[in-house]
């Protein structure tokens, strides 16, 4: 029976993985820790939000006190740790808050573990972190390993950086239990409607235009979010203290190419007076967008015997059934009212 506390998991992953681990080991008890930043979402978990072994604490990872009090009351030997700022756009716009949450919150949240944990005592810190710390590949170029070199590009990136080297450097020098995943690009439900593949969805079917960057030929691995969970689940249970472990989809796809299969979906299943393809509109390159990133999974399969158990295709059909089914969920988003929740649910 372990003693969870997740951070920042009324996001798009760490919500998915709050139900997912709930689902998979009820008898696990689990503290989520989130600041409800313009992304975190409590909607994300209503069917687990009234479970005896869940509980919601409304907090930011920087606030050194209130993570005292957590490690104290609710004896935590595991850390999952999602929080963080991570859209790469917004960290060109804004880049402090990701210095302090990334950076300064993570350093916090170390700080927190060594201070309650001993270093015989079975506990685990894994940090959750991503592919883009390794910069950009070329066409040709093998994918990203464990060993890859770091190269990061935006100032997301640099933040994700620097917090996954306080993670390593935690281990060597005060023996913290810590494990560190670099995952590719997640899709599937729930996922905040500013990022490429709900963005498309929503739009398609509203009419607007689907903004391209570019040629639209920057390359990504995706990855499923319960593929990811799936993931982080092995490597807590199985996986090596001070090591990384690289998650990835194996599903390499041009934007482009993603944008026009979400086209001839929603044609067939939901057809309008025109094709949504007579919506791609190519917009001005963003600053710094690395080209290709691509993640080979193969310690994940060789040393953890884990691959990820759905293809692109099946996946974002998935995906759009789920924002087919669930329109009220986005529409909330787009409006602003799902930030009301937190306020009815928790009269706060």
């Amino acid at each position: 029976m372990r003693q969870l506390l997740v951070t920042g998991g009324a996001g798009f992953i760490g919500s998915n993985f709050v139900n997912y681990w709930l689902r998979e080991h009820p008898q696990d008890k689990l503290i989520n820790l989130d600041a409800l930043t313009y992304a975190g979402n409590l909607e994300n978990l209503r069917a687990v939000e009234k479970q005896a072994n869940y509980r919601f604490v409304h907090g930011d990872i920087c606030d050194a006190e209130l993570l005292d009090r957590l490690f104290t009351t609710e004896n935590i030997d595991t850390v999952v740790h999602f929080a963080a700022e991570s859209h790469v756009d917004r960290s060109i716009l804004g880049p402090a808050a990701f210095i302090k949450t990334n950076i300064n919150g993570t350093f916090t949240l170390l700080e927190a573990a060594r201070k309650h944990w001993d270093r015989d005592g079975g506990c685990r810190f894994l940090h959750v972190s991503t592919d883009e710390v390794y910069g950009s590949l070329g066409p040709k170029d093998p994918a990203f390993r464990e060993n890859t070199p770091y190269a990061p590009n935006s100032p997301y990136s640099a933040s994700k950086a620097a917090s996954d080297h306080l993670v390593r450097a935690y281990f060597h020098t005060y023996g913290l239990p810590v494990l560190t995943t670099n995952c590719s690009n997640n899709y599937g439900p729930y996922q905040f409607p500013e990022k490429l593949i709900p963005l498309m969805i929503i739009n398609a079917l509203d009419g607007k235009p689907l903004p391209v960057y570019g040629d639209g030929m920057n390359i990504r691995d995706w990855l499923h979010v319960n593929d990811h969970c799936r993931g982080i689940d092995t490597v807590l249970q199985r996986g090596r203290l001070g090591e990384t472990y690289n998650i990835g989809g194996c599903n390499e796809w041009a934007n482009i190419n993603i944008v026009k299969l979400i086209c001839s979906t929603l044609d067939q299943c939901r057809p309008g007076a025109r094709s949504k393809h007579e919506q791609i509109t190519y917009v001005k390159d963003r600053p710094g967008h690395d080209r290709r990133y691509a993640i080979d999974a193969g310690k994940m399969r060789e040393k953890l015997q884990w691959q990820p158990a759905y293809t692109f295709e099946t996946g974002i059909q998935q995906t759009i059934d789920w924002y087919l089914e669930n329109e009220a969920w986005y529409r909330r988003i787009t409006s602003g009212a799902y930030q009301d929740y937190y306020k009815n649910q928790y009269g706060a």
